[in-house]
């Protein structure tokens, strides 16, 4: 980000949400990946949560013409609503009527073809204009637990730094070449300005084990870059290659987020999300640490490692 635009408080959000999820099939054949649920709430309720409590009011979900779930979702349900209503059950009216606060806009934007994670940003360009901005995949979701979601720690320290801001976390070196792989110059507190980004490293040439997590804070000349950025493996335009270019322009720091993430792209961390979030769910916590006990002695398990 410029020096003008040090103070610049992101006011927008973008959602890539075009991808078919085919780790999920069948049940992604009708339903997006993103409206997969935790509990109640689907995945990309979670991530909206953060970016409004962050400070965003205007919400880019990048989609697909396929997948109007997402949309539908977000919108206005007359009849249920009225159904809801005549039966007095006003609880459940609050929560399907305040799924976005009422200062909150959506904004719908298709990405005709599936060019990748720089593609999809890139599609948001008219929305977002010349001022800084959020990126949030939800299939990462950030749980931390009582205290300030990962996106308002990132908006934060980019409002006070003026710096755009990646989203890092440690992983086994084993798994780096799962990821975008960052290296660092230094780290201060929980953020470090990056020298380099590389996507998915092997390990014995990785730059480091700080690896990029779902969430950007990031300045708008992303854009020129992403339209330059010529497209890499199967014809994708990578954000990674534009935040590399980005980074030689001004700073660009990593973040180390408070907080658990959940990879919730694969069964396992959409189990484990779930499991976590039944554990804390206050009236369910009780009941579901009850039935795990209850299985888990059904199978004879009496120490987990």
């Amino acid at each position: 980000m410029s020096p003008a635009a040090k103070q610049t408080r992101i006011r927008t959000a973008v959602f890539p949400v075009a991808g078919l999820g085919t780790r999920f099939l069948p049940a992604t054949k009708t339903v997006p990946k993103e409206m997969l649920p935790i509990i109640d709430k689907p995945l990309i309720q979670y991530a909206v949560d953060e970016a409004v409590e962050a400070g965003c009011d205007t919400l880019v979900f990048i989609t697909n013409r396929y997948k109007h779930a997402v949309a539908d979702y977000f919108d206005k349900a007359y009849e249920l609503e009225q159904k809801l209503e005549r039966a007095g059950k006003f609880e459940q009216l609050d929560l399907i009527r305040n799924v976005l606060p009422p200062n909150v806009r959506a904004v719908f934007v298709t990405q005709a073809e599936a060019l990748g994670l720089g593609h999809a940003v890139l599609c948001a360009k008219a929305i977002v204009g010349d001022q800084p901005f959020a990126v949030l995949l939800p299939d990462d979701l950030i749980w931390n637990k009582g205290g300030t979601g990962a996106l308002k720690q990132m908006a934060d320290a980019a409002e006070a730094t003026g710096a755009s801001m990646i989203a890092v976390q440690d992983v086994p070196r084993e798994q780096t070449s799962s990821y975008g792989i960052v290296a660092t110059e230094s780290f201060e507190s929980r953020q470090g300005r990056i020298s380099g980004i590389v996507e998915k490293p092997e390990p014995d040439v990785a730059p480091s084990t700080l690896a990029v997590v779902g969430r950007y804070v990031l300045s708008p000349r992303i854009f020129d870059l992403l339209e330059s950025t010529k497209p890499g493996a199967g014809g994708e335009i990578q954000l990674t290659d534009a935040i590399a270019g980005l980074l030689k322009q001004e700073p660009v720091n990593a973040y180390r987020f408070k907080g658990t993430r959940f990879d919730c792209g694969t069964h396992i961390g959409l189990i484990e999300a779930t499991i976590r979030y039944a554990l804390d769910h206050e009236k369910l916590s009780d009941v579901a640490m009850r039935l795990m006990q209850n299985a888990l002695d059904e199978l004879g398990v009496k120490d987990i490692h």
